[in-house]
């Protein structure tokens, strides 16, 4: 009797001893630098702990897990009206991170899911605020707008975005094609305006030379000159080159240049 009481009290003490290695073990915990640890104390929110390793009194105290890394999350394709009418799908990607993990864990239920939420909602209310032009040509303060509103609406549940970016913008064909007519048309407007501007400076030296020419005739004939030595160089086997009337004038006889 006294041999079977021993056994059952080792078996016994082997169970407890068994029993509370396992609860010793669960109540270490170790956190990762990336996480924090919110501590409930039956039910009360304790605050967060970690870095590194702690104790958590079993049965009496929880722990939840929350990251604190940089999450990005794609806002899917949002349909919207711009404000001249012209409808288009617009996506973007979103940067935030929790800098409040006691407030991400009590005031909201799901942070992700609810910060999704708001940025969908937030990118169509803010594009459809503006006008195309403004969209395509002005997408760095809308990017500026849509982060500072997010941002201010996720603040109290202790998450911080800090990037939003309007990754494409899709138009339909047809407006796709106005633009491209539009873009076309701009173009051939600056080169005809480019056009007229070498046109009128050219006038401009060209009157010049003129004036030249005429305060002193021997540069006409310096001028041909050189065009004859231009035309040379081409190796042309017959050159046509008009002479001046001051030139044959030189030639002709001393009564015919008193007539004329």
């Amino acid at each position: 009797m006294g041999g079977g009481s021993g056994l059952f009290l080792l078996a016994c003490l082997g169970v407890l001893g068994f029993v509370a290695l396992m609860v010793l073990l669960s109540s270490i915990k170790i956190v990762p630098e990336y996480e924090r640890g919110v501590i409930f104390r039956l039910g009360r929110l304790v605050g967060a702990r970690g870095p590194g390793l702690f104790f958590v009194v079993p049965v009496f105290e929880r722990m939840v897990r929350v990251d604190t890394r940089v999450i990005t999350m794609d806002v899917p394709a949002q349909e919207v009206i711009t404000l001249d009418n012209v409808t288009i799908k617009v996506n973007a990607v979103l940067y935030f991170q929790v800098i409040n993990p006691n407030w991400a864990v009590t005031k909201v239920m799901d942070y992700i899911r609810a910060t999704m939420q708001i940025a969908q909602t937030t990118l169509r209310s803010v594009v459809g605020q503006g006008e195309l032009d403004e969209l395509l040509a002005k997408r760095e303060l809308i990017n500026q707008k849509l982060q500072q509103i997010i941002d201010e609406q996720t603040e109290p549940w202790g998450i911080k975005v800090t990037i939003v970016e309007v990754k494409d913008v899709e138009l339909p064909q047809n407006m796709q094609r106005a633009m491209a007519k539009q873009a076309e048309a701009e173009r051939e407007k600056r080169a005809k305006l480019i056009h007229a501007e070498g046109e009128l400076q050219a006038s401009r030296a060209l009157a010049d030379a003129a004036a030249v020419i005429a305060s002193e005739p021997v540069t006409l004939q310096l001028r041909y000159l050189q065009t004859l030595t231009e035309i040379a160089v081409e190796k042309n086997s017959t050159i046509i080159f008009p002479l001046p009337i001051e030139t044959i004038k030189q030639f002709l006889p001393t009564e015919d240049k008193t007539l004329r």
